[in-house]
């Protein structure tokens, strides 16, 4: 009888959580965390524990489109990894919108404490490999990148941010070495790779340039001239490597403006694939 009663309750659990986590891993429907929610889609041939590219998107956006979006999402999961889409939070508390990181300014939300929870209920959920977790953006998305790479290096395996990095002022400083591939429209006109003032002058985007500065501060890297370069391809591409062990820096300019330009899922999973586990 007693075992009769707890296989009933066993299956009865199962059968409230797996269409749950189901439903969840289609990427229509939004997983809860504590401060937040997230989207997610899993590879179709997933290996045991498929990497992940968390990807945060834009200004006035939400996890929702950014999860649907080919360039980024279909891209990446026909080459293995599992996409993560974290919602940010609007002023008025609802999903997407924006994210905090802007110096000096007022957070919303403890984001870095946030983007770790996506991280860890999503290894948990769906048998992520919790040591390949990037972190990538879009746009704000992409500063958001910027600042958890600076100040939590160690949160997520590597960086990838788009169209998006520091904002004035800088930081005088990184925590530590970091990983991270900066990609960049040379055209750019929303976030110049100069940056600019927006508001009247009250807030300013910064200098793409002037963040690889402190980038290579971070990295210990000898002399300020990248080592390698490749223009052979859609990319234009600049790399540190005279730098701390296991550490990595490289910038990626394309002709386009602000956007994810076609071709950068597969460059990104390229890279990611050069680097070695942490």
């Amino acid at each position: 009888m007693c075992r009769t009663l707890l296989t009933g309750l066993l299956l009865s659990l199962v059968a409230g959580t797996a269409p749950a986590q189901q439903d969840c891993a289609r990427g229509e429907v939004a997983c809860r965390v504590a401060d937040g929610s997230y989207h997610v889609r899993l590879p179709d041939s997933a290996a045991a524990q498929p990497p992940a590219v968390m990807f945060l998107h834009g200004y006035g956006a939400d996890a929702l489109a950014m999860i649907r979006n080919p360039r980024v999402t279909d891209a990446l999961l026909a080459r293995g990894f599992a996409v993560i889409a974290p919602n940010g939070r609007g002023r008025d508390g609802a999903d997407g919108g924006g994210w905090s990181f802007m110096p000096g300014r007022p957070q919303r939300r403890d984001e870095a404490a946030f983007l770790q929870s996506v991280r860890d209920d999503a290894v948990a959920r769906f048998g992520l490999d919790s040591a390949r977790i990037f972190l990538g953006g879009y746009s704000i998305g992409g500063s958001m990148t910027s600042y958890i790479a600076c100040a939590a290096p160690d949160s997520f395996a590597a960086y990838v941010p788009v169209a998006g990095s520091f904002w004035r002022p800088h930081p005088d400083r990184c925590a530590g070495p970091v990983r991270l591939l900066h990609t960049h429209g040379w055209t750019d006109g929303t976030v110049p790779l100069e940056g600019r003032p927006l508001r009247g002058g009250q807030i300013m985007q910064g200098d793409v340039f002037a963040a690889f500065q402190v980038w290579r501060a971070a990295n210990g890297c000898d002399g300020l001239r990248a080592t390698r370069f490749d223009t052979s391809g859609p990319f234009w591409r600049r790399a540190w490597t005279d730098c701390a062990p296991g550490s990595a820096l490289e910038l990626a300019l394309h002709p386009g403006g602000h956007l994810v330009p076609d071709g950068w899922a597969d460059m990104a999973a390229d890279w990611l694939a050069t680097l070695p586990p942490r």
